[in-house]
């Protein structure tokens, strides 16, 4: 990842060369980690420091959502197959965009990202740590190139709202980040509007993340993420005080000793990342049959096989992206209806995210998000 002074000034050389011959106009974005940068107004040359931001981008410029980016990383083929084959599919040109690995994993590549002369490189605040241990920012900035982060993963609840503003803003679509947010906001609080007044049990959960990608068990979430989500839903996480970030590790006889009563894990398709893992391959189009047969095959582990749950029917995978996205409405709106099948009978979260293809995105929905071992 080193990058030589004389090479740096080059790239520098032309890329103020090319700034030069871009528009002047700038604006001030204040970031999730609480940055004041300066981009160019509005970006017309964007690099996706992670490519499941297409969720982001897609909801906001449904005509033409791949219009100004230039490169972006190479996870969303590989965490979403699914959902990337379908993009692939109505954009062709996606196929040819430049991608790199993650800064995290030493594969990010400065000199590449230079060449492509963007206006904003646009990183999850997840990789901040690693990012600031490596000098990126600095290193981008001489060059004329700025960072910023969003945050869908860390903090959602918190830091989504924000996060599609600042991506409006960037792209100058603030007129559709403020009608996604206020959708988002609106499907949410669906659910916990009705659990306000509602004093009746609440279900003890296991979510356990990426069930089977490998042969361990159990990861999970803390207080945030999708651990925040079963709260909202009016569960309880088994997990939250036993994870004391977002993310960790329960082990199996941690699970036993919690009896869950209701199992839910995430999922996607990952034969790209581990084909030969067990995982659950829900997302768009999934085929049910064949995800409700892994899924019942992850409960005959030892955190699950002895426990009343693993017969009961009450077990569920949920599309792993969710996690990642401005559409954690839709698993919020799940989670209740299988924690609170009669109080929120009414509610039809399939019902919600097509609503949702139709407003916003430009794909047409495709059913497949979710499965449960009970019909």
């Amino acid at each position: 990842m080193p990058i030589s002074r004389r090479r740096l000034a080059a790239l520098a050389g032309a890329a103020l060369l090319s700034t030069r011959a871009r528009a002047d106009d700038r604006m001030t974005v204040t970031d999730i980690a609480g940055r004041t940068v300066t981009v160019k107004a509005p970006v017309g040359r964007m690099i996706l420091g992670e490519g499941r931001q297409t969720y982001l981008v897609a909801a906001l410029d449904r005509d033409n959502p791949f219009g100004r980016v230039v490169g972006w990383r190479d996870d969303f083929r590989k965490a979403d197959f699914d959902g990337y084959t379908l993009y692939a599919q109505r954009y062709p040109e996606i196929g040819r965009l430049p991608s790199f690995g993650g800064w995290k994993d030493g594969a990010f590549d400065i000199e590449q990202v230079i060449a492509l002369r963007p206006d904003v490189v646009v990183m999850n605040l997840e990789s901040k740590v690693a990012i600031d241990d490596g000098g990126l920012i600095g290193k981008l900035e001489r060059v004329g190139i700025p960072i910023v982060f969003i945050d869908f993963r860390e903090k959602p609840f918190e830091n989504a709202e924000r996060s599609i503003a600042i991506m409006a803003q960037l792209i100058g679509r603030e007129a559709q980040g403020t009608a996604l947010a206020a959708y988002r906001r609106a499907q949410i609080a669906r659910v916990t509007s009705r659990l306000e007044g509602y004093a009746g049990p609440r279900p003890r959960v296991m979510i356990e993340r990426a069930a089977g990608y490998d042969e361990s068990c159990c990861m999970s979430f803390g207080n945030e993420n999708f651990g925040r989500m079963v709260a909202v839903a009016g569960g309880v996480n088994i997990a939250a005080g036993l994870i004391p970030g977002t993310f960790g590790t329960v082990n199996p006889e941690q699970v036993v000793a919690a009896r869950p009563e209701v199992v839910i894990v995430t999922g996607s398709n990952w034969k790209l990342f581990t084909p030969d893992g067990t995982w659950v391959g829900v997302g768009p189009g999934a085929d049910q049959a064949v995800a409700r047969a892994r899924l019942a095959r992850l409960m005959e582990r030892p955190a699950y096989r002895t426990l009343p749950v693993a017969t009961s029917g009450r077990v569920h995978a949920i599309w792993h992206q969710f996690y990642d996205s401005p559409y954690q409405f839709v698993a919020i709106q799940a989670i209740a209806k299988w924690l609170h099948p009669t109080l929120f009978a009414d509610i039809d979260p399939d019902a919600t995210f097509r609503e949702f293809h139709a407003r916003f995105l430009p794909l047409p929905y495709s059913p497949g998000y979710w499965v449960s071992l009970s019909p």
